[in-house]
């Protein structure tokens, strides 16, 4: 027994750091050297050689450890140290040594060694895609089997595996080398090869990657691996692998007829025959397939899943187009539904939905009288009063099945019957509603679009039992709006739409629906008689309201464009213009659909046209507000509409400045009529910065006579109260007249008049000389525009009397 020495200390620390190196991966490069130096160590006193062995150990157990953890190429370095120190150790072995006396154990011991590392390095190389290095590996591994026979399993199932992998990657030549190998090594040592079992799974797969690889080039050599299985194991995989190749390869039905027989020597689940038989008939091989199938029941006489087969051989007889022979399978199976042979719960689901279906393709096809025969079909396995959800489904579409044929009293029982089964259905509610409709039943069709509505909005907020999709109900809703179009009953088209426009996500069919119940409801409003146009005119003001509001949010659609956004924003404003222009007999209105007009254009690129439009809605609006003012209202409601006004006029003033960059407006009354609207709002709610707008006025030269004329009469209107102002407007006023070329006598004395009874008091008494002079100015003034002007209107006023005693008759005698 060895004794440590100093050496001995060194080398033991060495193994401990080599355990860590795994774990070191960033100094990778450092810890190979270090392990190289330590390894030169070692070699330099053959005593050492156990110790040397555990180095070796280390280095190939961490290189297999990156290998298990997905990082082959870190594992390259330590398995080539591993290799290198083995061949020095191999050559010392060899050549004998004074310190063993067994040298033949640990040759043994190198060399199964060298065959790890060899396996270690192939599976580095496979994991790396380097399919010529791990073949070299696994070569010289398979040439070490003489020597190492118990390595035969092993090495054999690494090949297995090397074939697995390749396949998955669908690198179809090099799985079938790596499985031919596994197969061929497998057969080399028959005392330490591997099962039949697994030499039959790798032959399966073999098979399997030439089908997939080139079925047309390989196909013999995947018919001969796959017959090779099935005589080392027959198992049922490898039957029905043999049999899928042999109808790709087109073989003859006697040949098939013969790979399918091997399955009578054989325990097969009924799950695997039916696969079988299903893929003898998706390849046309009905004479195969249905013989096969027939043969089937008599094998699985006792299973409870004995309904499987008739399900699959209806199925097939459909597909063939059998329908005849397979009406009669399913007779068959309801009379022995009802003489104690029922299907499982999962078969009989499984054949409702093969019923439903042949109903549905018959549908589609308009023949509804045969749809019907197959939704019979499927109700007959249902008990009388039995509720049950897919029942009341089942009833609804015979229902329209019905509709279709013009059998109203027959749609009427199944809906009825619908109902009794799923009474809270959106569906239920809908072959109601297409009832109603067909019989011209107003009030009952807006009955159900008011009950399908209401449903709607509880999809919309969570699913129900049926997990009926989110859109069901919008969906109901726009075909029960088409429906009764088509049927010419707007009153109930209306009510879905209006239904329909509170529960669409989607923009583009959001505002199709709305543009449809604007049109309806004009057409509507049109053809009524005056006295019930009110409750039209407020859905006109809900829908473009909404419109409004969908066209404010932010929009994520894709399909619902800017451009399609600024189209509609048009469509609905022009609306609304057209709306308020029609509507002058009723004020409030005509400013709700101005002021709806300004809000949609608000969406519209601001272009001189949108401009104007803009400056005229607001400028109706406000004066709207304006007239309501004046009429006998509270005082907090004269307020109100004061307020409002005076924020149309300002929003009106700033698009009026960005207007009046675009062009020449000098004719246009907009200045004007925005003082006169401004002032009268603002002189109304006494506010205090009424002088500061009238200081403006008073320094433009070219306001008009009139318009100083209608400032001094609002400055007196009730509740305002301005009489400075309004002298100031008057003495303006009389100002401009004066320098006129021609002085109209009329309207100067008009204001002339105005500004006297503004400047006396009510009463004579006790005047102020002050006032007393002032008034006398303004005699004077008039004294002499008369003294100027009269002349001339006096002889024009003689003229026309005497013009006028020429008709007058003579007084009787």
């Amino acid at each position: 027994m060895l004794h440590l020495s100093v050496k001995d200390f060194r080398h033991e620390r060495c193994l401990s750091e080599i355990e860590e190196l795994k774990y070191r991966s960033p100094t990778l490069d450092m810890c190979i050297k270090e392990m190289r130096s330590n390894i030169a160590f070692l070699e330099s006193d053959y005593i050492f050689t156990k110790n040397f062995h555990f180095l070796l150990q280390m280095s190939m157990k961490t290189g297999k450890g990156w290998i298990d953890i997905g990082k082959a190429d870190l594992a390259d370095g330590f398995l080539e140290i591993a290799m290198s120190s083995i061949e020095k150790l191999y050559a010392k072995l060899l050549k004998g040594s004074d310190g063993e006396a067994d040298i033949h154990v640990h040759k043994t011991d190198v060399e199964k060694n060298l065959f790890k590392v060899l396996s270690y390095q192939a599976e580095s190389a496979v994991a790396q895609g380097d399919f010529q290095k791990a073949v070299k590996c696994v070569q010289r591994c398979k040439d070490m089997l003489m020597k190492l026979p118990k390595e035969t399993c092993y090495l054999s199932i690494l090949c297995y595996n090397f074939g697995v992998e390749t396949y998955e990657w669908k690198r179809y030549e090099q799985s079938s080398f790596w499985l031919s190998q596994s197969y061929d090594i497998g057969k080399m040592d028959m005392k330490y090869s591997v099962s039949k079992e697994m030499q039959a799974k790798v032959l399966r797969l073999l098979a399997t990657a030439y089908f997939e690889w080139d079925c047309s080039l390989y196909l013999d050599k995947a018919l001969k691996a796959v017959s090779l299985a099935n005589q080392e194991n027959l198992h049922p995989a490898g039957v029905f692998l043999k049999v899928k190749i042999l109808l790709k390869s087109g073989a003859s039905d006697e040949d098939i007829n013969s790979a399918v027989a091997e399955f009578l020597h054989h325990e097969m689940s009924l799950d695997f025959c039916l696969n079988t038989a299903k893929l003898l008939l998706e390849h046309g091989r009905e004479s195969v397939g249905f013989d096969f199938l027939k043969s089937v029941p008599e094998r699985f006489e006792s299973s409870p899943d004995l309904g499987k087969i008739a399900l699959l051989h209806i199925e097939f007889l459909l597909q063939n187009k059998r329908e005849l022979l397979a009406k009669q399978k399913v007779e068959e199976i309801i009379i022995g539904h009802y003489t104690g042979k029922q299907l499982l719960p999962e078969a009989l689901n499984q054949l409702h939905i093969i019923l439903w279906d042949r109903a549905a393709k018959h549908y589609e096809a308009k023949s509804y009288s045969e749809a019907l025969h197959w939704y019979n079909y499927s109700v007959s396995f249902y008990t009388p009063g039995q509720i049950d959800q897919n029942l009341a489904k089942l009833q609804r579409n015979m229902a329209s099945c019905y509709l279709h044929l013009k059998q109203v009293d027959k749609a009427k029982e199944a809906v009825k019957e619908a109902e009794r089964c799923d009474p809270n259905s959106i569906f239920t509610k809908f072959c109601v509603y297409k009832i109603a409709v067909m019989e011209k039943d107003t009030d009952k069709a807006v009955e159900a679009v008011i009950e399908m509505g209401k449903l709607a909005e509880k999809l919309s907020q969570h699913e129900d039992e049926l997990r009926v999709d989110e859109n069901t109900g919008t969906n109901l809703l726009s075909l029960a709006a088409q429906i009764a179009l088509e049927n010419e009953q707007q009153v109930v088209a209306i009510k879905a739409l209006e239904y329909l426009s509170e529960h669409l996500q989607d923009c583009r069919q959001l505002f199709a629906a709305l543009k449809c119940l604007v049109r309806l409801t004009l057409s509507k409003f049109m053809a009524e008689k005056e006295e019930k146009r009110d409750e039209d005119i407020n859905s006109m003001l809900t829908y473009l309201t909404l419109a409004h509001k969908r066209l404010a949010e932010s929009f994520t659609e894709e399909k619902y464009t800017g451009d399609m956004r600024i189209l509609d924003a048009h469509w609905f404003r022009k609306v609304a213009w057209n709306l308020a222009v029609q509507f002058r007999d009723c004020p409030e209105k005509m400013r709700d659909f101005f002021l709806l007009s300004f809000k949609l254009s608000q969406f519209c690129p601001s272009d001189k046209a949108v401009l104007i439009a803009q400056k005229t809605c607001l400028l109706m609006a406000a004066a709207v507000d304006l007239e309501m003012g004046r009429q006998q209202v509270t005082p907090s409601e004269q307020t109100e509409l004061l307020t409002q006004a005076l924020q149309h006029i300002q929003a009106c003033k700033e698009i009026w400045k960005v207007l009046k960059l675009t062009g020449d407006f000098a004719k246009d009354p907009t200045d004007t009529l925005l003082l006169l609207y401004e002032f009268e709002a603002r002189s109304k709610l006494n506010d205090p910065t009424l002088h500061n707008l009238m200081e403006s006025v008073w320094e433009q030269p070219q306001t008009e006579v009139k318009t100083l004329e209608i400032i001094a009469s609002l400055a007196m209107e009730s509740p305002a109260r301005y009489p400075v102002l309004c002298k100031k407007a008057l003495k303006s006023a009389l100002n401009l007249h004066r320098k006129q070329p021609v002085i109209d006598a009329v309207k100067f004395s008009k204001c002339l008049h105005s500004l006297i009874n503004l400047s006396l008091p009510t009463g004579l008494t006790d005047l102020d000389a002050c006032v007393l002079q002032e008034v006398w100015h303004y005699f004077e003034d008039a004294l002499s525009v008369v003294s100027s002007t009269m002349i001339g209107l006096y002889s024009e006023v003689l003229d026309k009397l005497d013009r006028a005693k020429r008709f007058l008759p003579n007084e009787e005698e």
